[in-house]
């Protein structure tokens, strides 16, 4: 295994996956004017943040898969998505694009296309996309903030490995900062630079501090409640008008009784 954390940030990555600070006021547009659907209409486990002719945004609870599985399981994201595009008619052809995944137990921010041209737009504009994650991890991180970097492999066991063959992994980055300490957990704030399988759960049980909750990499962690890992943000360019989109999700509650010192205002001024 080659695991590799750099501390602070490097500049020159920045500048190569294009990331950027962006002012709110003049470039981001928020889900603040959206109206939700009736209750009776809201697909199950997903909260609508934003929807348009492109695009839907939801915040997907834990538990809820984002596409369908070998084991072809239907409750899932996508087909609950689906069928609330179709409004209840069962002969409509509409239905939904993805254009990006989450772990089943990862809560948060999810993105998906209504057609085809805007999926395919998105996903050719995807390096510009910005992604913050939350996560509670065991014990203190050595190091405050860094970067960590890997290759990653998903073995004949559905796990996902750090391997030293780039023939075999694909190179994996996170970047991240702590929010807030207790005595026996960190809360983070990552930026996710690459879209790897369990990438940040991976990255984490490698340094020693898995994700609190997580049972497949963190050896039968004790803490049931859920895994404790949220897609905390997101901002992209519309497929359509190019405009910039920023949509922000909530701390859940699970994650702000864990320690006093997480708050909207500690993750603001928290940089990574």
């Amino acid at each position: 295994m080659v695991l590799r954390v750099r501390t602070g940030w490097p500049s020159a990555l920045r500048l190569c996956y294009g990331l950027r600070t962006f002012n709110r006021k003049s470039t981001v547009m928020t889900a603040s004017s959206f109206h939700p659907p009736p209750r009776r209409h809201r697909p199950r486990g997903l909260e609508i943040l934003h929807e348009d002719r492109d695009l839907l945004v939801v915040n997907k609870e834990p538990g809820v898969l984002t596409t369908g599985t070998p084991r072809g399981e239907d409750f899932t994201a996508e087909n609950v998505l689906s069928a609330y595009v179709r409004k209840g008619c069962a002969r409509s052809s509409k239905r939904v694009f993805l254009v990006h995944r989450l772990d089943r137990e990862t809560s948060g921010v999810l993105l998906f296309a209504k057609t085809e041209e805007a999926q395919q737009a998105l996903k050719d504009n995807w390096p510009a996309t910005e992604k913050f994650y939350l996560a509670a991890v065991r014990g203190r991180l050595r190091e405050r903030s860094g970067l960590i970097e890997s290759l990653l492999a998903e073995g004949e066991d559905l796990v996902v490995r750090a391997v030293r063959d780039p023939a075999r992994g694909k190179l994996a980055r996170t970047a991240y900062a702590v929010i807030c300490e207790t005595s026996n957990l960190s809360l983070v704030k990552i930026r996710l630079l690459t879209g790897r399988k369990n990438q940040i759960r991976v990255h984490f049980a490698d340094l020693g501090n898995p994700v609190l909750g997580d049972a497949k990499y963190g050896h039968r962690d004790p803490f049931r409640e859920r895994l404790c890992l949220h897609a905390k943000s997101i901002a992209f360019d519309h497929p359509h008008t190019g405009r910039r989109l920023f949509f922000d999700t909530p701390i859940p509650p699970a994650f702000a009784r864990l320690a006093d010192g997480l708050t909207e205002a500690a993750w603001q001024a928290t940089p990574v």
